[in-house]
């Protein structure tokens, strides 16, 4: 990509500083209003092909006309509005996030990115700005995956990775993925069609919440990700014997659960000692789990990520070879089922590098970091460059009603993504 001949005169820069203000009430105010749909009364839940997501998508349609863009809903319910390029065939930058919510979640993870879009491309409009390419803002339909189980369901329709025995999974009240699409106006067998041309894609820009404190911790009002973390997950199984608390020895013991609580501590040190690597243990089981019965049998969970995949596998390496160390000296048996594999993800450098250029423009310091969690870039760096910008959150806190932005730091990446998007230029 180059650099596009669009300048900015003082007096332009003036307005847009109020302009940006403005837009920036205006993204804070459209978040709260999606905020108010959701399936259950007592909090924010928004889950995929609900008639809450109907509404979000009408509402975010309404919001696209009204900057100037024409809009359409797909074959899975991902809703999309087109600032339309003067130039013929002309080939399409992709903006967007996803409108979904996990239960009791917060306004801003996703809605942000789809909300802010919307504002800029108004900006744009207003500007009488046209570009070399089509500017395409995708609200997602499900990346949270917390109706039918998998994640990333939007953005995978789009790269054509559905699998056809999805149309099998099923929700909490027995109702499967067919038959809610159908319910929707949806058709299982018509997915397909929502896949795109990857010929034709500049690329793929995604604002969100960093859901962490690093950009609080340094000053910063928003930051540029090098990469999505890649993660590894399993559920770690350890037979020991159950007996009597009080008839047992100590020294004749095989208690299930001690064994689990040093192989806990050490994904804690091993972590602790693998630069770049964050490991978890989030999820136990205990059994028989009497107050007065020695540990049988513990289960407990293992999520290992790192935007580098071989530092994470040399850091499993070490946590399971020493899982393996405990297991013997305390004569209990291990097993480890891998639940869940994604690789690294890294970000475009030419679009990183104008996200970089697009914070320095707009007065910032710049900061590049990773991100510990998955987002709809993952899946569409199967078919385009990705870049994703992260704007701060008090305390780092996501996917709980205590999620919050400030107008300021909104302003903020309204205008970084003002400035990026202005000066790409097709190749």
């Amino acid at each position: 990509m180059q650099r596009s001949p669009f300048t900015i005169m003082p007096a332009t820069q003036a307005r847009l500083m109020s302009d940006f203000q403005e837009l920036a009430t205006q993204v804070m105010a459209r978040c709260e209003t999606l905020g108010t749909l959701s399936q259950n009364p007592q909090c924010l839940d928004r889950r995929y092909l609900t008639e809450q997501h109907k509404l979000a998508n009408q509402l975010t349609s309404g919001w696209m006309i009204e900057a100037g863009m024409t809009t359409w809903q797909d074959a899975v319910g991902n809703i999309w509005g087109r600032y339309t390029s003067s130039v013929p065939n002309a080939p399409r930058l992709i903006l967007g996030s996803h409108l979904d919510t996990v239960p009791n979640g917060g306004k801003y993870d996703g809605m942000l990115g789809v909300v802010s879009a919307i504002s800029i491309v108004a900006m744009f409009d207003g500007l009488n700005i046209k570009f070399p390419f089509h500017i395409d803002i995708v609200g997602f339909c499900d990346e949270e995956g917390t109706r039918f189980g998998t994640t990333l369901l939007g953005s995978r329709a789009l790269t054509g990775k559905w699998q056809d025995n999805w149309r099998h999974l099923k929700d909490e009240t027995g109702v499967s993925l067919e038959q809610a699409m159908q319910a929707f106006g949806l058709s299982f067998d018509a997915v397909a069609s929502a896949s795109i041309n990857r010929t034709d894609i500049l690329g793929y820009i995604e604002l969100h919440i960093e859901q962490g404190p690093v950009l609080e911790q340094q000053n910063l009002p928003v930051g540029v990700v090098s990469a999505i973390a890649g993660a590894k997950r399993f559920n770690v199984t350890v037979e020991g014997m159950a007996g009597h608390a009080g008839t047992v020895p100590m020294s004749m013991r095989h208690d299930a659960l001690c064994a689990a609580a040093e192989m806990i501590l050490a994904v804690e040190n091993i972590s602790q000692h693998s630069h770049g690597v964050v490991a978890t243990v989030g999820k136990i089981d205990n059994s028989p789990n009497g107050v007065n019965v020695i540990s049988g049998r513990t289960l407990f969970s293992l999520d290992i990520r790192s935007e580098d995949d071989e530092l994470r596998d040399n850091a499993l390496n070490k946590i399971t070879s020493r899982f393996t160390d405990i297991a013997s000296e305390r004569s209990v048996n291990i097993s480890l089922e891998q639940t869940h594999s994604a690789p690294a993800v890294h970000c475009d450098k030419q679009l990183k590098s104008a996200l970089v250029q697009g914070v320095e423009e707009s007065g910032y310091r710049t900061h590049v970091l990773a991100s510990g969690a998955g987002h709809d870039a993952m899946a569409m760096a199967d078919i385009c460059p990705v870049a994703m910008l992260f704007t701060r959150c008090k305390g780092g806190v996501s996917h709980h009603p205590a999620e919050s932005v400030t107008a300021n730091d909104v302003e903020a990446s309204l205008s970084v993504l003002f400035n990026t998007i202005r000066r790409l230029k097709h190749a």
